[in-house]
């Protein structure tokens, strides 16, 4: 007989009812030191308060009028999002797979408009994820999301991760965008080089072609910028974001520049709850850290105090993990175990990680964890490493 709820996540024996900070607190009174944050979407961690009063706040006074109205608080964070970014509008989501379908149509309805119906490719690239929906499952291109779900979407066009070469041969007068993540989650925390990033834009302008970044798991502070694609210096014509954005409520959007969101008139798109007054009430509270310089420093100086004690640990236990990638605090341990043996042991000594491809576990810890808890974290998972490998030393 099928559970009550669908049976699609194969879930960890764990059933978490509080959360403080950079802890979760299971039923039965365990702290887990958490270096999930949801899959990056705690940016400020469990129950902060400026998070919890903004939303307080606002379902005291009008929850959802639905997008027929004007509303003060989208407003407000559109706003806010564009005087902090390269886009001129903002179109709000409550995810990053409804970011992807609105990214989509948007670049094809671009041409569609220029007089071009036929550029309706999208080049994507191997171990990309783009959310779950019929249009995000065909621009990753990944048997193992696709199987049983055809026919699929057409006209995208899949490449090797980070070959540039690949990309110049692909494009031609049926591309319509080129789709990126600057830094893949779910396809094991491979940053894309500076240098390739550049690359990808200089062929874009040179072609027509629009940039559409994936920024939903790296963007929002998670690599000590508000968004990855700065560290570059470029800017894209569409961007995704979601996860972090919301602070663990959900929310996602889709920024653009005027020229690429031209198609983009009334009745094209819509969304119930897109851009509701709760929702980007937290938001626009998110935005108030996550834009401040002096958080994104904190940022950047805590992930180097991370990374440099990944270090240590992949040192101390040699057998167990091979290197230590990302950027930010979006890192990757790569595993020579199998890195769902390092998540269960995780598990035991109670601290959270992600499995990723690759054979990797992502390190997603609230941006605003303590050095404190940075340390704390280092000696669990040195416990959990030590139960896969006893010789190892530990710290």
């Amino acid at each position: 007989m099928i559970a009550s709820v669908l049976p699609t996540y194969s879930r960890a024996p764990l059933q978490f009812v509080k959360g403080e900070g950079s802890w979760l607190i299971e039923a039965d009174g365990r702290r887990f030191l958490d270096l999930g944050a949801g899959i990056a979407v705690n940016v400020l961690g469990h129950a902060h308060p400026d998070l919890v009063q903004a939303l307080t706040d606002q379902a005291q006074k009008l929850w959802h009028v639905s997008n027929l109205y004007q509303i003060p608080q989208q407003q407000e964070l559109a706003d806010k999002l564009v005087a902090a970014t390269f886009a001129d509008t903002v179109f709000f989501t409550n995810s990053g797979t409804e970011a992807c379908e609105l990214a989509v149509k948007m670049a094809r309805k671009y041409w569609y408009d220029k007089g071009q119906p036929d550029r309706t490719d999208i080049i994507t690239f191997a171990g990309s994820f783009h959310g779950r929906s019929s249009a995000g499952i065909a621009a990753a291109g990944s048997e193992k999301m696709i199987k049983g779900f055809g026919p699929l979407l057409p006209g995208f066009v899949h490449l090797p991760w980070g070959d540039i070469e690949a990309v110049k041969d692909a494009i031609t007068d049926t591309t319509a965008a080129i789709l990126i993540e600057p830094v893949q989650g779910e396809g094991g925390i491979r940053p894309l080089p500076d240098a390739d990033l550049k690359a990808l834009r200089a062929l874009c302008d040179e072609t027509g072609t629009l940039l559409i970044l994936d920024e939903v798991q790296c963007g929002m502070g998670r690599t000590g910028r508000l968004f990855a694609h700065e560290w570059a210096g470029v800017t894209p014509d569409i961007m995704m974001v979601a996860k972090g954005i919301g602070g663990g409520f959900p929310l996602g959007a889709v920024l653009a520049t005027e020229n690429a969101a031209s198609g983009m008139t009334a009745g094209t798109h819509g969304s119930t709850y897109g851009g509701n007054p709760l929702a980007c009430a937290v938001g626009s509270a998110v935005m108030n850290h996550v834009n401040d310089p002096a958080f994104l420093d904190d940022v950047n100086r805590k992930a180097g105090l991370l990374r440099q004690k990944l270090e240590g640990l992949i040192a101390s236990h040699p057998d167990v993990f091979e290197e230590v990638r990302g950027s930010g605090l979006m890192l990757g341990l790569k595993c020579k175990c199998p890195n769902a043996d390092m998540v269960a042991a995780g598990y035991t000594a109670c601290v959270i990680t992600v499995p990723a491809a690759d054979n990797v576990i992502r390190l997603l810890p609230p941006l605003n964890i303590t050095e404190d808890d940075i340390a704390e974290a280092i000696i669990r998972l040195d416990a959990a490493a030590s139960t896969l490998n006893p010789k190892s030393a530990s710290f």
